[in-house]
């Protein structure tokens, strides 16, 4: 009986209506590691390989949002094939973005998340809000990838150095593959060259 009784108490306290507007604490702090991860990789190192993560991860989220905008506002003939290459880019970014916040947890991290904060951390220039030639679009993405490149190839030395491995494949393997290959089909959209008829050699000459 008293077994029934306790049931129906019980019953009598849920409820179907969520609980709202609730806050509390941070569980842990940004630019923090986690203590006692069996990962073999002492907490200073975690703690610079999350920092320098963190930048980059700031930096890839910020260049994938760049290709989409050029991905909503190109123009020109060029318009149907730069709007699917914009837009498989943009996918691919999105992938390693994954790729490194997941890293940054992994290691006992906080990855940055929020588009005030990104936009704080990125050291990509900001794009006016308004559509830009498509020259300059694919200007402004070939510089964003060449300070993800450069940040890339600093951060798998220390990586290697550090003896955090997993940090170096990952940013060898396929952040900086990624970015090397894209930054390719960019920059093959920008050189001059005739679509119908040729240049004869003698014009080329005369014009150098």
């Amino acid at each position: 009986m008293a077994k029934k009784q306790n049931n129906t108490k019980a019953s009598e306290n849920i409820g179907a209506q969520p609980r709202l507007h609730q806050r509390a604490a941070e569980i842990q702090s940004y630019g923090t590691v986690s203590h006692a991860l069996p990962l073999e990789l002492e907490e200073p190192v975690r703690l610079e390989m999350t920092e320098q993560l963190n930048q980059l991860l700031a930096d890839t989220m910020t260049l994938r949002d760049l290709y989409k905008k050029s991905h909503w506002q190109v123009a020109g003939p060029t318009f149907y094939q730069l709007h699917l290459l914009y837009d498989k880019h943009h996918g691919e970014q999105d992938e390693l973005v994954d790729s490194i916040a997941e890293r940054i947890q992994l290691l006992g991290g906080v990855s940055i998340a929020m588009a005030a904060d990104v936009a704080e951390t990125t050291q990509i220039e900001r794009p006016p809000r308004g559509r830009e030639e498509v020259p300059v679009q694919l200007s402004r993405l070939l510089d964003a990838h060449q300070v993800i490149i450069r940040e890339a190839r600093t951060l798998a030395r220390r990586a290697f150095t550090l003896g955090d491995d997993g940090t170096n494949d990952l940013i060898v393997s396929e952040v900086l593959r990624t970015n090397e290959l894209q930054a390719w089909f960019l920059s093959e959209h920008l050189v001059d060259v005739p679509l119908v008829e040729a240049k004869k050699a003698s014009a080329i000459a005369g014009a150098s």
